[in-house]
């Protein structure tokens, strides 16, 4: 047990002879550095015991948590011994390689570190929770899919080869082997934590990998041996009842998670094959994630009063389009659950129903029993609906029931894939839809995307040239107005800077003059330009008010949206 820098600091007046006595007491009882119980008890503070250890060995300051380490240098020193020394490695420079120590007068930590791993030891010192945080950080998880894959080889699961035919009895067995389960779990349960939206376990030629979207961006976490890639894609589709036996068609199943005593999360899985193995995506469906509130999407106040206005008319359409992931469904739950009331009659056709709202009768689209979108839209006519959501309008059959069904009395909520709100009334005419109908049946038009917030917990100011905002579409005389800020990475961001989304919206409602516009056949940019005129707010604009407001990046808005 190393006391001399408890010595050092008692001889220099910083703590008392009691103090000391009692810290390494504390230390005996319960381990680690005797720096983190000098701190816990009291005997001086985080940034004082930082200050004298950097004044005392001459040794530069360095907070851990800001450097991206590589995993094979993680690896180098084991989790005992970093947490025993509260020290963690954070880079490699040819044989060197540089520590960061909470305390840097452990001679026989360095030494045990240089033994261990051969190479020359540089020491930075760091404070005690910067230290904690990066062991959170790089070793904790790592830990996890370690424990289990280390499992894994010890039992040489080698039986699944890319040559030949794998016996079903194999892969069965495979699957429902205890550490093959036990990665699976494990992945499902740090998804959750790290808040994923989607899993993605994809097999290449050489090396096998598993990715997790967070806030929107893939992010790579685990890399699996190769072989096991039938065995954990089995496990998956044992757990949504799908063929284990079919390998070369693509499949569509559910899981139900029960996480501890949380609530039960609905799990989408997409198996599809490719080249090197079965593919597989799984979509969390959390619905205590799901936000229903209106005022809280991240609406301006004139696009939401717009919103609000084309959803409570009591007939016609409204449209709500983006490309896929961009929260179109969310926008479109939380409008039916504004209107979702006793004495309303309201019916959706999705395809997949992604959450169950009480009180909406919504039907699951089955294309391989004939049950499309046209199908339930019909049936929904003659089931006295008075608002019909359809999950999206992919032809000309859904595209025209939908429409007479907006003119015969009926509100009907759909979605679409186009780029921004004016190039909907393209797309619908591309389809094969009458002018005429288009213009007198729709509402508004909605188009949306997703950006990334700035974490609250890093959050600090950012210098962003006036000319970049410029370029952006800032006018030169309000450019003054903006404070932009940045996410600086932390733990509870898991060190991106952003933590959760807001949408971005460009709200069209359609005048009466967008109707001439539509009718007299004018090109998609001068209904553009008359919506802009009428107090539309593109997109990018609508990105620049959350950039304004301290919200999200600049980066975000260009990465999100493009030049109006």
């Amino acid at each position: 047990m190393d006391t001399r820098l408890g010595e050092l600091l008692a001889r220099k007046g910083y703590i008392t002879p009691e103090q000391l006595h009692k810290a390494i007491e504390a230390q005996r009882q319960q381990g680690g550095p005797l720096g983190t119980h000098l701190v816990k008890l009291g005997c001086l503070t985080e940034d004082a015991l930082l200050a004298y250890l950097q004044k005392e060995y001459r040794l530069p300051v360095t907070d851990p948590t800001s450097f991206e380490v590589p995993q094979e240098v993680i690896h180098l020193i084991p989790y005992t011994l970093v947490t025993k020394y509260y020290l963690v490695p954070i880079s490699l420079t040819g044989s060197s390689l540089t520590l960061a120590m909470a305390d840097p007068s452990n001679l026989a930590a360095i030494d045990e570190v240089k033994f261990l791993t051969g190479y020359d030891v540089k020491v930075t010192v760091s404070s005690i929770s910067s230290i904690r945080r990066a062991i959170e950080r790089f070793y904790e998880q790592a830990m996890k899919y370690d424990e289990v894959l280390s499992d894994l080889r010890d039992q040489e699961i080698e039986m699944i080869q890319n040559q030949g035919e794998i016996s079903l009895d194999e892969l069965e067995a495979a699957s429902e082997d205890a550490p093959v389960v036990r990665l699976v779990n494990a992945i499902f349960t740090d998804a959750i934590r790290k808040r994923a939206s989607d899993i993605h376990i994809e097999p290449y030629e050489k090396i096998f990998r598993v990715r997790f979207r967070i806030d929107g961006v893939l992010h790579d976490i685990l890399h699996p041996p190769l072989s096991l890639k039938a065995a954990v894609a089995s496990r998956i589709k044992v757990m949504a009842s799908l063929d284990i036996a079919e390998r070369r068609l693509p499949q569509d199943g559910r899981i139900r998670l029960k996480m501890g005593k949380e609530d039960a999360i609905d799990v989408r899985v997409s198996v599809l094959p490719t080249l090197f193995g079965e593919k597989v995506v799984l979509r969390l469906l959390d619905k205590s994630n799901l936000q229903v509130d209106m005022t809280k999407l991240g609406f301006e106040e004139r696009a939401l009063k717009d919103f609000k206005d084309a959803i409570y008319k009591p007939h016609g359409m409204v449209l709500v389009t983006g490309p896929t992931g961009s929260g179109k469904t969310t926008t479109l739950y939380s409008a039916l659950t504004e209107l979702n009331t006793i004495t309303t009659n309201i019916s959706t056709a999705e395809d997949p129903v992604e959450f169950n709202i009480f009180g909406i009768n919504q039907v699951q689209i089955n294309e391989d029993i004939g049950l499309t979108f046209a199908a339930a839209l019909r049936a929904f006519l003659r089931q006295d609906p008075d608002i019909i959501m359809v999950g999206e309008i992919r032809d000309l059959e859904t595209a025209e029931i939908a429409i007479k069904a907006a003119l015969t009395g009926h509100l009907v909520l759909s979605t679409l894939h186009t780029n921004d709100a004016p190039s909907t009334i393209n797309r619908l005419l591309n389809m094969g839809v009458e002018r005429f109908l288009v213009a007198s049946a729709t509402n508004l038009i909605l188009a949306q995307r997703l950006a990334r917030v700035i974490c609250p917990h890093c959050k600090e100011d950012a210098k962003v040239e006036p000319q970049v905002l410029i370029d952006l579409g800032v006018p030169p005389d309000e450019v003054e107005l903006y404070k932009c800020q940045e996410g600086r990475g932390c733990q509870d961001c898991g060190y991106t800077g952003y933590r959760g989304r807001v949408a971005l919206y460009e709200v069209m409602p359609m005048t009466e003059e967008l109707r001439s516009l539509v009718l007299a056949n004018a090109p998609t940019a001068e209904i553009k330009r008359a919506a802009m005129h009428s107090g539309m707010k593109t997109l990018r604009q609508s990105g620049l008010t959350k950039v304004r407001q301290g919200i999200t990046t600049v980066a975000e808005v260009l990465r999100v949206t493009i030049a109006d």
